[in-house]
């Protein structure tokens, strides 16, 4: 089922002796912002991680969607429309549930000659605007139907003629860390192995940080990228399992903490905002924080305060949360919301 409602989300991860985004600008030392001493974490790494993940559990994902190469968006286009011309099934589908599609239908009865049809009707210049119009509407139902990272975090596209950009029902905000932090002192030297050489490099890690990052899902993008409930659940569990499968040197260290989630009800079109700014810190800023234990109390009162405003108002549906089982229990003081479990194993598609 289509997603119909929005919903935002706030997501806590912690970073101990890692670098959790490097910034190629600065000899890839972690991002930060220098005049608050603050760690950056962007959107495209957590992307990043939950389409790796994805593409590990066997689906198919819009970047190297023909292997590990980057490869040009016409050839991604051009492999995957042979395997929907080749699974006739599918084909029809689309055709009985989207009726312009079926009407514009260009490529005859027999699902053999798909292919060549397809490819002849893509030479004819005297019916190029037709053409265009019928390719782009089987584009996009492909595009709904096969590549989830499209589904969920959108894309912008020129190919075959056809440019189109789909904006992601998901949109995340940069991550940043909820209190000061420091990066190591080290001159460690590390060897970076390449294909037919080796150099030299530092290795440059953040002793520790909680980081946050914060997010909307939208119901009307949604509506125009295909993303369903179980696309969501998916997301949802690529984003803990994602960071978990970061198996890297310089990505280990991360652990994700807590995931929220207020889902509105369908009438409600808007959103609380970036939830970020209800949460405050208590540490000593005379010690240096190491590690979870020197922070204090990572008080939710206020965010627990406009949660209960909103609610009362009539806005809010549910309230979903996934807390690590392993972190101190007292850290977090969540709002009454429904636990979720984030850990349980999602489930591999068939190649």
């Amino acid at each position: 089922m289509i997603i119909k409602q929005n919903s935002e989300f706030l997501f806590l991860f912690e970073a101990n002796m890692t670098n959790p985004n490097g910034d190629p600008d600065q000899e890839n030392k972690p991002r930060m912002d220098y005049e608050t001493n603050t760690l950056l974490v962007s959107d495209a790494r957590r992307k990043r991680d939950c389409r790796d993940f994805m593409k590990e559990k066997g689906y198919r994902i819009f970047v190297d969607t023909l292997g590990d190469n980057k490869v040009p968006m016409d050839k991604m286009f051009t492999h995957i429309i042979e395997l929907y011309f080749n699974d006739p099934g599918k084909i029809g589908k689309f055709k009985n549930h989207n009726p312009e599609l079926e009407s514009r239908w260009m490529l005859g009865n027999d699902p053999a000659k798909y292919t060549e049809q397809y490819e002849n009707l893509k030479k004819d210049k005297k019916i190029k605007a037709e053409f265009t119009r019928f390719n782009n509407l089987l584009l996009t139902e492909i595009i709904k139907d096969s590549l989830i990272d499209i589904r969920l975090f959108g894309s912008a596209m020129a190919v075959e003629g056809v440019s189109r950009t789909f904006t992601g029902p998901v949109q995340l905000n940069w991550g940043y860390s909820l209190h000061p932090v420091e990066l190591v002192r080290s001159n460690t030297i590390t060897s970076i192995m390449n294909e037919d050489n080796s150099t030299f490099g530092k290795k440059h890690k953040v002793h520790y940080a909680l980081v946050a990052h914060y997010g909307t899902i939208n119901k009307f993008s949604a509506q125009k990228t295909g993303m369903t409930e179980t696309d969501r659940d998916i997301f949802r569990k690529a984003l803990i399992q994602g960071m978990m499968n970061q198996l890297s040197d310089s990505k280990q260290g991360q652990n994700p903490l807590l995931y929220l989630e207020l889902i509105y009800k369908d009438d409600f079109d808007g959103y609380l905002g970036d939830l970020r700014r209800f949460i405050n810190i208590d540490f000593d800023e005379n010690k240096p924080i190491r590690n979870i234990k020197d922070l204090h109390k990572v008080d939710l009162s206020l965010l627990n305060t406009v949660i209960e405003e909103m609610k009362t108002r009539g806005y809010v549906e549910e309230i979903i949360a996934w807390k690590d089982p392993f972190t101190n229990t007292d850290l977090f003081d969540l709002p009454k919301c429904k636990p979720i479990d984030l850990l349980e194993p999602l489930p591999a598609l068939e190649a």
